[in-house]
């Protein structure tokens, strides 16, 4: 790992940390987060040059301390209510702890900038955004190509989301909400990962930026909830996904179905600590969506070849997966099971039952295709991989769709 890479980890690790003391001692989250961005560029500035300082959150923390106050103090307004609460708070509230000093913030507070970040009024488009900025620590640049978004329509869905959550206060939501809460944040790192593992659109399939960040803040809220089934269940299954990565492109980038893939190219050690995150989380409690994919997940990965997978095992999780979140994509992973499971004429029946729920949806097509292509229906195959590839932004897939019906011509 080069310095400079190193450096961007730290900071990256910092970014919530920081945020999380300058809101809880000053407030004005949206003030607050672009300083904490204008501590983070002077860091990655000055760092590679001066070195890493002894505290490097203590620094973050006195250089966005002083950038926020200095903001804070151009507006008149907001120095007219920066001087009230000054009244009502310590001598030292507004004084940042210099390098050195213990008083960090606290170690929940990542888990807090989630929860606010994930706040309801929020669409989930905006979740994500602020997600990424403002505990992933990325800058509106990095967010918008993370989202394959202009730079100025990432600042101003940041923007947008920011004057949303004006004012609600810097706290972990009470009991009676924050299951809700939680499984929004989790919700937000789950499609934050989709997204990384198999792009929507663009020219790559794999947006491994993406997905390690997702990893990165599951793992930091797995700290902070070690005991949440939930919380382990979607570790374990981005872990045992995000495996595969290596194999599933060739070296022209083209797309490598899971059952055509090398799979000694995939990550044992990441598939040895899911597996052993699976376990840990069906322990934990009633199995969950997150605990129950990430079973299924396993078992594609603990078997050495395609034909030796467990397809009775999996259909089963998914029988239970179905009847516990009946979500289409859900169903038609299961009808994929069927058919492996019981013959491809059981899993097209499966398939035209979810007609309706995914209309005109690339990968219904591409899954139709692919048990005809099983069942022998050459012809039907060819017109439903053109109908997938149709359908699809994803350059990658389009060429692989397109090039399963040129095959087949």
């Amino acid at each position: 790992m080069s310095r400079t890479t190193g450096i961007e980890d730290l900071l990256r690790l910092h970014a919530p940390q920081v945020l999380g003391a300058l809101v809880r001692r000053y407030g004005h989250f949206g003030p607050a987060e672009d300083a904490v961005q204008e501590a983070l560029l002077a860091a990655a500035q000055q760092w590679p040059e001066a070195g890493v300082p002894d505290n490097p959150r203590g620094w973050l923390i006195k250089v966005a301390s002083r950038r926020l106050t200095d903001q804070l103090r151009s507006d008149e307004a907001r120095r007219r209510r920066e001087e009230t609460a000054s009244q009502l708070m310590p001598r030292d509230a507004f004084t940042a702890p210099p390098p050195g000093e213990g008083r960090a913030p606290a170690d929940d507070d990542t888990l807090t900038l989630l929860f606010l970040c994930c706040h309801p009024a929020l669409t989930p488009a905006a979740q994500i955004a602020l997600t990424l900025r403002a505990v992933g620590g990325l800058t509106t640049a990095e967010t918008g190509r993370a989202l394959l978004l202009p730079e100025a329509t990432a600042a101003q869905r940041i923007s947008r989301a920011k004057a949303k959550i004006k004012g609600e206060p810097f706290r972990q939501p009470g009991p009676e909400d924050r299951d809700q809460r939680l499984a929004a944040v989790l919700q937000v790192l789950y499609l934050i990962f989709n997204e990384g593992y198999t792009a929507t659109s663009g020219t790559a399939l794999h947006r491994p930026d993406l997905a390690h960040e997702a990893i990165r803040l599951t793992r930091a809220v797995r700290g902070l909830l070690p005991r949440d089934g939930r919380v382990t269940g979607l570790l374990a299954l981005m872990l045992l996904t995000e495996a595969r990565s290596a194999a599933r492109t060739g070296p022209y980038g083209e797309l490598i179905p899971l059952d055509e893939q090398d799979r000694t190219l995939w990550n044992r050690d990441a598939i040895a600590e899911g597996t052993a995150f699976v376990e840990e989380a069906l322990s934990e409690g009633p199995a969950g969506a997150y605990q129950l994919q990430a079973a299924i997940a396993a078992l594609h990965d603990e078997a050495e070849r395609a034909e030796d997978t467990d397809w009775p095992q999996i259909l089963a999780l998914y029988d239970v997966l179905v009847r516990l979140a009946p979500e289409p994509m859900a169903e038609l992973g299961r009808a994929v099971a069927v058919a492996m499971a019981v013959g491809p004429e059981a899993g097209l029946a499966e398939v035209d039952r979810l007609a309706d729920r995914l209309p005109g949806h690339h990968r219904v097509d591409a899954v139709r295709a692919h048990l005809l292509e099983k069942a022998g229906d050459r012809e039907g195959a060819r017109a439903a991989y053109r109908r997938a590839a149709e359908g699809t932004l994803s350059v990658p897939e389009t060429r692989y769709l397109q090039m399963r019906a040129a095959r087949l011509a």
